[in-house]
């Protein structure tokens, strides 16, 4: 029944609102005599009800008709009856309180007891719902990184993100640097109150003092490279910057940033020989007598086993030369670049760090793994290999054919996965200030300029989560390099002996 715009609204010129249309039509039907057929619906009803309360007063007469129950969470069997003239024992709930079964009228007591003193069930286990135990915490990323200036810190930033970004396991970043990297980088890594994963940031700070003094203890190595001393020669001490409680890191250069999981890179460390200490893209396709072939790998990303390095005891000290403990480099350096010349240094080493990285790794190849170039997707001397996005329904064989600079190396015929993109040699002060970003004709700039932009415009607070699944820890670590601990270490031992006389 369908009513009048006028029943819904209120009058104006009404004191009282109108009848109700419900109340006018249940009198029209109560004034109504009773039919038969309403008689007989009534009594229907009625007799329903009466047949319902008899049934439901009724006792059952043997308890083993409720037999075929059972609750599988309280771990409660079907119900059996008691055997005659068995004594009845009570047991104790599992909160320590007796139980004492109490007279419910609405039950019969004999089911009660009878649900009291049934036998556990020995319900089987079903696989995939039961937890046995609290799942292990998975194994951080453990990352170095080196940033000496806001320039560095600035790229070095990026880099960080991004490995926040793709991450599906807890990161440490261990960074070497001085007090205004520190700052930099302090800053931006706060804004992350709610991470997804645990961050460990610790920051080793030197002076440029502190790394001269090093270098001066190992006594052969200089560079003329752009990285200069600061930044290139501490990629050869790091195993003893860190302290020994981290026996592995990944080191990657601050003009690179990641476009996938960084836990597939730390995977690589569990397929280590056990004699391998390093891993790096080589090139052995390349060559140049002028730098004595030190192009042939790539130091700008390594993994890097710091305690074989440690055991290796990699860089010489003259603190290691006056116990006599000798160290591996200096062997490989002499073979590569001759004794040193005038100032004691070795000379034409060309590359900074990578070339003393080149003269070790090519004459001890037993502690070097080359690493694929799916992590080294370098602008410099390789274009990318000729890799970039677009055109994503192209399989493995057509990407492998488009490739260049892959001949005559580990890669040869396979396609390069791109998951660490290193925009290296680009004539900016940062990589992403480069002018050639924006030429619409540079090739460079058609195929990966929009990665670019995303990265670098990423903000750090989107790397907050929903609720805090993490924590953040920023810490400052002082500085010990292994050598002077070696020393310490080493005085003591000669000391011990006087004193006990």
């Amino acid at each position: 029944m369908s009513f009048q715009r006028s029943y819904l609204d209120t009058s104006p010129t009404m004191s009282t609102p109108p009848p109700s249309p419900w109340r006018t039509r249940a009198e029209q039907i109560r004034r109504r005599p009773i039919r038969l057929r309403q008689a007989a619906l009534i009594l229907t009803a009625f007799g329903v009800l009466c047949t319902f309360i008899l049934l439901s007063r009724q006792h059952p007469s043997n308890a083993s008709t409720y037999d075929n129950w059972i609750v599988v969470e309280d771990r409660r069997s079907p119900l059996q009856p008691l055997p005659p003239n068995q004594p009845q024992q009570l047991p104790s709930l599992q909160n320590g309180h007796d139980h004492k079964p109490q007279h419910d009228s609405g039950r019969s007591p004999n089911l009660i007891d009878d649900h009291a003193l049934a036998p556990e069930a020995n319900i089987p286990k079903v696989h995939g719902t039961h937890v046995n135990a609290v799942a292990a915490a998975p194994e951080p990323i453990v990352f170095s990184l080196i940033m000496f200036s806001e320039d560095s810190a600035n790229e070095g930033a990026i880099l960080m993100k991004s490995i926040l970004m793709y991450s599906s396991k807890p990161v440490e970043f261990h960074i070497i640097c001085d007090e205004v990297a520190e700052t930099y980088l302090g800053k931006r890594i706060r804004l992350v109150e709610r991470p997804a994963h645990n961050i460990l940031v610790r920051f080793y700070r030197l002076s440029l003092d502190d790394m001269r003094a090093r270098i001066e203890r190992e006594g052969g190595i200089m560079t003329d490279h752009s990285a200069g001393t600061r930044a290139g020669l501490m990629k050869l001490f790091i195993h003893e910057i860190l302290p020994e409680s981290v026996s592995r890191a990944i080191f990657v250069d601050t003009d690179a940033f990641f476009i996938s999981d960084p836990a597939l890179l730390w995977d690589r460390f569990d397929g280590f020989k056990p004699a391998t200490a390093v891993a790096m893209p080589s090139h052995p396709d390349q060559s140049s007598e002028e730098w004595h072939n030190a192009n042939r790998i790539c130091s700008c990303i390594m993994l890097l086993d710091l305690a074989r390095l440690r055991a290796l005891r990699l860089m010489d000290s003259s603190a290691y030369r006056a116990a006599g403990a000798p160290a591996l480099a200096p062997a490989r350096f002499e073979a590569m670049f001759g004794a040193p010349g005038d100032g004691g240094k070795y000379q034409g080493v060309k590359l900074g760090d990578q070339g003393y990285w080149w003269a070790i790794v090519s004459q001890t190849p037993d502690i070097f793994e080359h690493l694929s170039y799916d992590w080294e997707m370098s602008s410099c001397l390789m274009d990318m290999y000729g890799t970039g996005l677009g055109d994503d329904v192209r399989d493995m064989k057509e990407e492998a054919r488009s490739h260049v600079h892959t001949w005559d190396t580990p890669h040869v015929g396979q396609a390069v996965l791109p998951k660490l993109l290193h925009f290296n040699c680009l004539d900016a002060v940062s990589y992403y200030e480069w002018k050639g970003w924006t030429d619409p004709q540079n090739s460079l700039a058609q195929r990966w300029a929009p990665a670019v932009q995303y990265h670098v415009g990423f903000k750090w607070i989107w790397l907050n989560a929903h609720r805090p699944l993490g924590t953040l820890t920023v810490e400052t670590e002082k500085v010990i390099f292994a050598d002077e601990l070696f020393a310490a270490r080493h005085e003591r031992k000669a000391v011990e002996p006087m004193e006990l006389a």
